[in-house]
């Protein structure tokens, strides 16, 4: 098992370094920014990527690292099972994302897509809604061919299999809740 470990870690600490810093650097920016500006973090993907939006919005709305932080706005769009089950059953399930999107974002808001694959078909029409709202948008996903990656406007590409790109999603959400906790 600890050989199994240090491949694990290996791969991960590989999958990390690879990860643009600046380009995390300019997300949290843009994050703070919009959080500051009164708006809100709307947070969506699938399955694991549903959990880490989940997990996000809670930092932000509950507490990161910081007790002294005031509550901040954010939805996890994942989290409502009676909007997806009736967004998915009478509008089908591409739509589950982008019909919370057109109710509850904003010109300021700011809309962070989650997808291992970087091409699920929810999370890219949640996008492409909230950019036709005057949202900003910003993702994290698999390398390689990603919509949701190359229509966003700050993007994380992490390189790996399944696991090394949740694990580093993960990384990233933290380093973002960090600089939130930071800036307030």
């Amino acid at each position: 098992m600890r050989q199994d470990f240090e491949s694990m870690l290996s791969d991960h600490i590989a999958s990390v370094g690879a990860i643009d810093a600046a380009g995390v650097r300019r997300m949290a920016d843009a994050v703070v920014a919009a959080l500051r500006g009164g708006g809100k973090v709307l947070a969506c993907g699938n399955g694991g990527s549903a959990a880490d939006a989940q997990h996000f919005a809670a930092e932000l709305v509950v507490r990161f690292e910081s007790d002294g932080r005031r509550a901040l706005p954010a939805l996890a769009l994942a989290a409502d099972a009676s909007v997806l089950t009736a967004a998915g059953n009478d509008l089908g399930y591409g739509s589950v994302f982008s019909r919370s999107v057109e109710a509850f974002g904003k010109s300021g808001d700011i809309l962070l897509c989650l997808s291992t694959s970087g091409r699920s078909e929810n999370v890219l029409r949640a996008l492409r809604t909230a950019k036709s709202l005057g949202m900003l948008t910003a993702a994290i996903t698999g390398e390689g061919e990603s919509p949701i990656l190359g229509e966003s406007d700050y993007g994380i590409a992490i390189r790996g299999r399944t696991a090394r790109v949740q694990e580093g999603t993960i990384l990233v959400l933290h380093y973002l809740a960090s600089a939130i906790d930071a800036a307030f």
